[in-house]
């Protein structure tokens, strides 16, 4: 029997946990190190005390950073085995996280195969799956009803929720006065924004805050603090409305630390690129150090259909100014559900972003693999530079569909290439081109 309740509360009682010490490993530092990050809330390990297939991972700005994957079924797409395909996909792919955003259904016997199979960090949004979960309008839902649904996401064994928790009614009054270009383009914020407007009462979440501290206590979920105003275009990024959110984020977050229950907290969304980096400063500030977890951000408002790539180009930007946890974005956002290559394209360039900001962070050990790539590629050692590839799969097709004549060249270069005519040249060989 465990003498603590959270990770936090053994950190601060000296205690180095398990999962602590294999955070450790992974990171390349003391348990002693990790143990003291997360007593202070700089490091969150996401390890819900009922999923024990999980392989523990640390969310922190000064470890490697980590990539999300979200998944889940909709009205118009409801196939949950397709959904498992593209989850055991992500996990094999990298994915350091796979988030249920199911809104269709039953939901909980899959989010229970998540918490069976899945070894990474599962996460959910609780406000989506109390419609669901109780077959009624949003208006016809109580608070009770909103804390029940997490209460039974965490006996459940999920290991982090995405809490609204800081908009209140004050903020209702600024979407109407501050006149934002897309309003709330948080699904989660929009919901909890539509039941104030039309019961009259204040965010459950905001206001029953302490005894949601006490359910994720129990089980050990981590908050993620949802950004409900986070931009969803450029003209809205660091206005009022977003800033004003984030100062009462971090007021929640002492308060979590308090009943220590770790916090990760959930930042923009749709910046500008000469803003990327002051929006990570404030937040370590203002909430202290906590980690910061982005969806993207997205650098440009116009490129539907690759919104991967000018995710990946924010992301890059955001984890070398301190982000620690990317949430990817696929070809489809805006448009569509992703479908299986869609989640393939948004895990691979999210983790093209992470380990780009690893390299720039200084993270122990992060530029390894490129050095073993250059070295591959020196020598022509093919098998050697699909071992080191991220998606070893498509250099491989690349390569076969235009296979040069030699295979110490490519076919773009074929005898001109550079780095052949260099080795011989150094050997003293003769340099043959035609």
């Amino acid at each position: 029997m465990t003498n603590y309740t959270t990770q936090m509360d053994a950190a601060r009682k000296g205690i180095i946990t398990p999962q602590m010490e294999e955070v450790a490993r992974d990171e390349y530092r003391t348990p002693e190190e990790i143990r003291d990050l997360v007593a202070k809330g700089q490091v969150v390990i996401c390890a819900n005390k009922n999923h024990k297939c999980i392989k523990a991972k640390g969310v922190g700005s000064m470890l490697k950073t980590k990539i999300n994957v979200n998944l889940g079924v909709s009205r118009d797409c409801k196939d949950y085995n397709v959904e498992m395909e593209k989850v055991m996909a992500a996990v094999n792919m990298g994915a350091d996280a796979i988030m249920d955003l199911s809104s269709h259904g039953n939901t909980q016997p899959f989010r229970k195969k998540l918490v069976e199979e899945c070894p990474v960090m599962l996460g959910t949004v609780p406000v989506y799956d109390s419609v669901i979960h109780y077959q009624r309008d949003l208006s016809e839902l109580t608070a009770k009803d909103f804390i029940d649904v997490i209460r039974l996401h965490a006996e459940d064994g999920v290991d982090f929720v995405t809490l609204h928790c800081g908009i209140t009614r004050k903020t209702i009054d600024q979407i109407k006065n501050h006149k934002r270009k897309m309003n709330i383009v948080s699904r989660g914020g929009s919901l909890v924004f539509a039941w104030m407007s039309m019961t009259g009462e204040e965010n459950p979440f905001y206001e029953y805050y302490d005894e949601i501290l006490e359910i994720c206590r129990e089980h050990d979920v981590t908050i993620s603090l949802g950004d409900a105003c986070r931009p969803g275009c450029l003209a809205d990024a660091s206005d009022v409305c977003q800033i004003e959110e984030l100062v009462r984020l971090g007021e929640l977050t002492k308060r979590a630390w308090e009943k220590d229950v770790q916090v990760m907290v959930e930042g923009p969304g749709h910046v500008p690129m000469d803003q990327i980096a002051a929006n990570m400063k404030i937040q370590q500030t203002i909430c202290m150090g906590a980690p910061f977890y982005v969806l993207g951000p997205l650098v440009t408002d116009i490129a539907p259909g690759y919104d991967h790539i000018t995710s990946a180009i924010g992301g890059a930007m955001a984890a070398a100014a301190g982000a620690a946890f990317l949430c990817y974005v696929t070809p489809a956002e805006h448009l569509a559900l992703p479908n299986v290559d869609d989640v393939k394209q948004g895990i691979i360039a999210s983790k093209i972003a992470a380990h780009a900001a690893d390299i720039a962070k200084k993270i122990p050990h992060a530029m390894d693999i490129d050095n073993k790539m250059a070295d591959a590629r020196r020598i022509f050692d093919w098998d050697k530079q699909w071992e080191c590839a991220i998606d070893p799969e498509t250099a491989k097709a690349i390569r076969a569909d235009r296979a040069p004549e030699f295979d110490d060249t490519c076919s773009m270069c074929g005898k001109f290439c550079a780095v052949r005519s260099m080795n011989k040249a150094l050997a003293g060989e003769h340099i043959d081109i035609l």
